[in-house]
């Protein structure tokens, strides 16, 4: 892998992020205000250890929310750190590695046997691959963390009564996507061939990550749409993309770059701290909770692109992964 390559990577993810905030429209939805409170609500958050996931759930912390923060293995100091940074002891944490559909049920057991009912999912965690790797069951490691691990943890969730839909009368659990822009330079879904392991190169692995979400949004639509049958929003199902953040992106550039990388990227990207605004809107703002079906691009509605909106594709994308749920389901 040439330090070029790597770097044109780089480079083409800083362009498409800066192209995104500068030509950014004026917001149409506001940010929530710090007064907005949540207090006594149970929030889960995936990826919570850094950049967008720390952030969120120090700020859903602060405003009252119980906090769950789901990570990798290993990140034991996280939970002190956001009970230091947001001054809540409501703060505990789950180990569960999204890469492997055995630990994702653990996690979902244990959830589960602790009597754990989720009122915020904020399903944020995510990883741009370099070059193709597999999750622990063969899967495209983006596939399986972007998608499959999220498709088996809310099937556990509303199963298990982890996340329970709204009855007349109810406030409406939120499920909540950080997805991305990319999903609409994505090439169509090959139902055929879905999440079947393929190895690409540095050069491929941008086009992987966009076809990763493409399959992310395309589910969180038909989601919002199995859950939400009757006339009112049983449970509030959204997505977003925040735009270039300043998180870890240099991680896989040369070593003997990574002093200049690093930051370029801080100059032109938001910090998670104010990349978050979209995602704290979804969670909190109380019209959010209302309706469901939102997809937001940094503070403006906007729509999904074609394919993911497709009822046609969605389905197919539910039936194929059924499937695969089922499959691992019966292994653990």
């Amino acid at each position: 892998m040439s330090q070029k390559a790597r770097m044109g990577n780089i480079a083409s993810a800083v362009v498409a992020a800066v192209r995104d905030l500068r030509n950014s429209k004026a917001p149409d939805v506001e940010s929530v205000s710090d007064d907005v409170r949540i207090d006594g609500k149970t929030c889960l958050v995936t990826g919570a250890n850094s950049g967008l996931g720390r952030a969120a759930a120090i700020d859903l912390a602060r405003r009252g929310g119980n906090m769950i923060l789901a990570c990798r293995p290993g990140r034991a100091e996280v939970c002190d750190e956001v009970k230091q940074a947001s001054g809540s002891d409501t703060v505990e944490m789950v180990e569960v590695d999204l890469a492997d559909l055995r630990s994702v049920h653990r996690c979902c057991d244990q959830l589960k046997e602790n009597g754990v009912s989720i009122d915020i999912a904020l399903l944020n965690a995510g990883l741009m691959a370099p070059t193709s790797r597999q999750s622990a069951q063969g899967f495209d490691i983006m596939f399986a963390v972007h998608f499959l691990a999220n498709r088996v943890m809310i099937d556990r969730w509303l199963t298990d009564s982890v996340i329970r839909p709204a009855k007349q009368g109810e406030e409406p659990p939120r499920i909540v996507f950080v997805s991305s822009e990319s999903h609409r330079s994505a090439e169509a879904i090959d139902f055929d061939r879905l999440g079947v392991y393929a190895e690409y190169g540095i050069k491929e692995s941008m086009q992987h990550y966009g076809l990763s979400k493409l399959v992310l949004c395309t589910y969180a639509t038909e989601l919002s749409y199995r859950l939400n049958q009757n006339e009112s929003t049983e449970v509030a199902v959204h997505a977003l993309c925040p735009g270039g953040v300043a998180t870890n992106i240099a991680r896989d550039a040369p070593t003997l770059l990574k002093p200049i990388v690093s930051p370029v990227l801080r100059l032109f990207f938001r910090s998670p701290e104010k990349a978050i605004a979209p995602i704290i809107y979804l969670c909190c703002a109380p019209d959010a909770g209302t309706t469901t079906g939102m997809y937001l691009h940094l503070m403006n509605h906007k729509p999904v692109s074609d394919p993911a909106a497709d009822p046609v594709n969605g389905t197919k994308l539910w039936e194929a992964s059924e499937a695969m749920v089922a499959k691992f389901r019966d292994a653990v």
